[in-house]
């Protein structure tokens, strides 16, 4: 399918997962190599079929500008405060900068949302338009661009066609699917490649505008520069409204509040738990998952984390997209739906793509929508909580969601279930899920005292609930040691026990809790970083190894500061913050022996305990102790 003499990824190595730039107009991402080719980009969603998906098959589709041959770039790094990437080249005849952004332009009145969705003052739209300029900044470059869609996950070629009078516009159509494209350099085709070539001299710039909508792309140099600037002042105007302590961890803070803002679906604001598809957990391995959906369980975490760093709007848009699917429902709720609200989720595997690095199957849609997993009421009753505290006020629509999902809590709290962790084998009583139901029955407690005498009668029984819970969990979820394990009926560890002092189950100075914390740093560990359980230990339904899971790593520093190891809770932030990507980017898990990242990228559930953790030991060295969700 690649055309002789493209410069797409061919029989190039997979550049590590960590190397990619990350960007996004909150309704789709995109991820850009170290070569400077696009190599994942879905539309118009983020959970669309991709049009360029190498990443996954070095066939499925590639889109690349840069110096003609083979070039290593110098450098790559966002403009400060923004999601727009530049990527530096140094070659024998000059210099070369690259700039690569998903536009957003100002709010326009006809494009307003649901009613209930209320705009933060900073909202732009995304104008649906990739946009790469290309400037020489010294010398003379000689510069090629090669575009080369493959629509439907790599399944259809594009057919291309001119759509001006000359040669700088351009349609790529299939499967249903049409990208624009409008440069200033002239366009040749080579079968399904779009390709141009152009010699750039000291101060000149070119630029490519890639469009799925009608919205208005760039057709000149002027416009894009006005665009990418209208972007570059979003981004900066947005991170502004953040309230970031002055530390010298605050730029991970930063990248991680601008990673978890691009990851937000903005018309509905669902966050979707990771950009990709099927990128490996373990190299060659099985466990490759589509994560571009958002998740239930994460909902107090996001929650926390937007409030902590001043975006209530965006705490505030999630928290109602999470409310509606429970209230839409009825008792009912899923672990996680799609971006827009949908709840059918059909996994299946693409067999025709040879997968990141050859790791089989590439998988679309996630079958574990199906699962029953009890933690999902703590989770929707912690987010009430959380979001009640901050405004004070309980109106009779949630108090009607708390009824019903708490009550959900106490008809399935003793069953068994699949766990936070999805496992695919049989269902266990496992101790997270337990925990999870008591947080529901606690806190639907507590918000049933805030409504006063009418409810004096629920908040009563729904505490006598939380304390048969609380004593089943301590009479089976305990090892010999007095260490909490993954499940009931095993002496195996399980890094999700970690939230224990987190959610305020057991206070922090409980000899239970230090010594679970303590167990888990010691022989749940590699080189210090954390597994979620050790796999010959767990029946997940698989028989591959992965690596230690980051997200538990961070929870493991936040759990050790609530205990009062702090010194101990700083070296280990300071080691995982060592691991970030250049861009300080993670995905979902950290290779304790060679440092590479694997998973899907970036991670949300990731930098969400990266946040929580850097404010624990910065909230623990100016001697305020947080206890985020209790």
């Amino acid at each position: 399918m690649r055309r002789r003499g493209a410069l797409g990824p061919g029989s190039e190595p997979f550049a590590p997962i960590a190397d990619f730039g990350f960007l996004s107009d909150c309704e789709t991402t995109a991820l850009i190599a170290p070569s400077g080719n696009v190599e994942w980009l879905c539309v118009p969603r983020i959970d669309s079929p991709s049009v360029f998906g190498s990443i996954l098959d070095r066939d499925a589709g590639y889109f690349r500008i840069g110096p003609a041959g083979v070039e290593v770039p110098a450098a790559q790094r966002y403009i400060p405060g923004t999601m727009v990437l530049e990527t530096t080249w140094w070659t024998q005849g000059g210099w070369l900068v690259v700039t690569d952004a998903l536009l957003m332009g100002p709010w326009h009145h006809e494009n307003e949302r649901s009613e209930s969705h209320r705009r933060a003052p900073t909202d732009y739209d995304a104008q649906h338009v990739l946009l790469r300029t290309v400037k020489c900044v010294n010398g003379s470059v000689q510069v090629r661009m090669d575009c080369m869609p493959v629509f439907d996950y790599g399944r259809t070629p594009a057919q291309w066609a001119y759509t001006g009078d000359g040669y700088q516009s351009a349609v790529a159509a299939g499967a249903g699917q049409r990208i624009d494209v409008h440069s200033d350099m002239n366009i040749g085709f080579e079968g399904s490649l779009a390709t141009s070539r152009t010699l750039l001299k000291e101060g000149e710039s070119r630029f490519v505008a890639l469009s799925w909508s009608s919205h208005g792309a760039p057709t000149t140099m002027p416009e894009a520069a006005e665009q990418l600037r209208w972007t570059v002042h979003h981004w900066q105007h947005w991170l502004d409204r953040g309230e970031f302590p002055d530390h010298p961890w605050r730029s991970y803070l930063q990248r991680s509040a601008l990673t978890l803002k691009g990851l937000t679906f903005s018309p509905t604001g669902a966050v979707a738990a990771a950009a990709t598809t099927s990128l490996p957990e373990t190299d060659g391995g099985d466990r490759n998952w589509d994560y571009r959906y958002t998740w239930i369980r994460d909902s107090t975490m996001t929650l926390w984390a937007f409030y902590t760093l001043g975006y209530d709007w965006e705490a505030n848009d999630f928290f109602h997209f999470i409310t509606d699917m429970a209230e839409q429902s009825d008792g009912h709720l899923q672990i996680m739906y799609g971006v827009d609200g949908r709840s059918e989720l059909p996994e299946s595997t693409l067999d025709h793509l040879s997968g990141y690095n050859n790791a089989k199957p590439v998988r679309i849609g996630n079958g574990a929508y199906t699962q029953a997993q009890h933690d999902v009421w703590g989770a929707i009753i912690g987010s009430v909580y959380l979001f009640v505290k901050k405004r004070d006020r309980l109106d009779d629509r949630l108090w009607k969601i708390v009824v019903t999902q708490v009550e959900e809590a106490l008809v399935h709290w003793k069953r068994p279930d699949c766990g936070m962790w999805e496992v695919r084998g049989e269902p266990q009583h496992f101790t997270s899920s337990k925990i999870f139901c008591w947080l529901a029955a606690d806190r639907g407690a507590r918000l049933a005292r805030l409504r006063g005498a009418d409810e004096a009668d629920r908040a009563v029984l729904w505490q006598k609930a939380a304390d048969e819970m609380k004593d089943d969990i301590l009479a089976n979820a305990l090892d010999e040691r007095g260490v909490f394990t993954a499940h009931y009926g095993t002496k195996a560890l399980d890094a999700s026990v970690l939230l224990i002092p987190l959610l305020g189950f057991l206070p922090p100075d409980d000899p239970r809790v230090r010594d679970t914390v303590l167990a888990i740093a010691e022989e749940l560990t590699e080189d210090d970083l954390v597994l979620r359980y050790r796999a010959a230990e767990t029946d997940d339904g698989f028989s591959s190894e992965e690596g230690t899971f980051t997200i538990c790593s961070f929870w493991l520093v936040s759990a050790l500061v609530t205990i009062g190891e702090v010194e101990r809770a700083k070296t280990l932030c300071h080691k995982l913050l060592s691991y970030a990507s250049q861009l300080h980017l993670y995905a979902e898990e950290i290779d304790a022996h060679t440092g590479r990242h694997l998973g899907n990228f970036p991670q949300a559930f990731t930098h969400l305990a990266l946040i929580n953790a850097v404010m624990q030991v910065i909230g623990i060295e100016r001697g305020q102790r947080l206890f985020p969700f209790s």
